[in-house]
This record gives C-alpha cells, sequence and structure tokens, in this order.
C-alpha cells in the first residue's frame, strides 16, 4: 500500500459512440499508470459495442479490451474528474471551471479495418505517455 495521502488524478476520456479512441486512451491510461490514475471514459452518443478493429489492435499489445461496454457520458462523470480529454465530441461535452481539458485531434477508427486502426492506437499511447508524465511527475 503507498503511503501517499494525495488523492489520485483522475482523467476522463470523451468521444462521441465511446466505441474507439476513448475505449483505446483509457485501456492505455490503466495499463501505462499501474493504477496511479483513476479512470473513465465515456460518449455524448454511446455506440451498441466496442469497435472490434480497436479490440484486435490493443490485444496485439496484449491489453484486453473485449469486456469494456461504451457508456453515456454524464455530468456526474466530468465533475468527478480533474482532466477531460475531448476526442472529437464538439459542443456535447459540457464545460466545469477547474478542469484542465485537451482536446486530442485523431482520426476516428470508426468502420476502419485494424490495419487503419493502429497509427491511431500508436497516437493515442503517445499522448497517453505524455499524459502520464504530466500527472505523476514522481514516476520520472
Amino acid at each position: 500500500m503507498s503511503t501517499e495521502t494525495a488523492k489520485k488524478p483522475s482523467v476522463l476520456f470523451v468521444c462521441v459512440h465511446n466505441a474507439g479512441r476513448s475505449q483505446m486512451a483509457a485501456a492505455f491510461l490503466t495499463t501505462l499508470s499501474n493504477g496511479a490514475v483513476e479512470v473513465r471514459s465515456a460518449g455524448s452518443q454511446p455506440a451498441e459495442k466496442v469497435n472490434p478493429a480497436a479490440v484486435e489492435a490493443m490485444a496485439e499489445l496484449g491489453i484486453d479490451m473485449s469486456a469494456e461496454i461504451p457508456k453515456v457520458l454524464t455530468t456526474e462523470a466530468v465533475k468527478e474528474s480533474d482532466v477531460v480529454i475531448t476526442m472529437g465530441c464538439g459542443d456535447t461535452c459540457p464545460i466545469f471551471p477547474g478542469k484542465r481539458y485537451e482536446d486530442w485531434e485523431l482520426e476516428d477508427p470508426a468502420g476502419q479495418g485494424v490495419a487503419a486502426v493502429r497509427p491511431i492506437r500508436d497516437e493515442i499511447r503517445s499522448r497517453i505517455e505524455d499524459l502520464i508524465a504530466s500527472l505523476t511527475p514522481a514516476a520520472k
């Protein structure tokens, strides 16, 4: 158990369908932060299931997203998060003062095969590594 008394930072990833980009980002952050960051993801119009090509692309790296389910974006999820990262949800993302907002412009993997999803996945991983460094400076 950690002797750290500070609350761990929390991050919410938001995209329209919560089926590809936000799910991959959440899976990377959960895995790469080793539990040092509380992770949420949601969509303004959630899909019925996670994009199978995104699941396959992450499985290639040993990260299993097969049990994930797209979730609807709630005001509470935004309020409870320190950092809100949007991925193409535009004006549907609620804004609260005092939050750190980032908008990651990433190609939408919807309807694309795994070959097209890999570069998106790799871009997300790179951004997640930078995010972890900014949230947990002591971990460097």
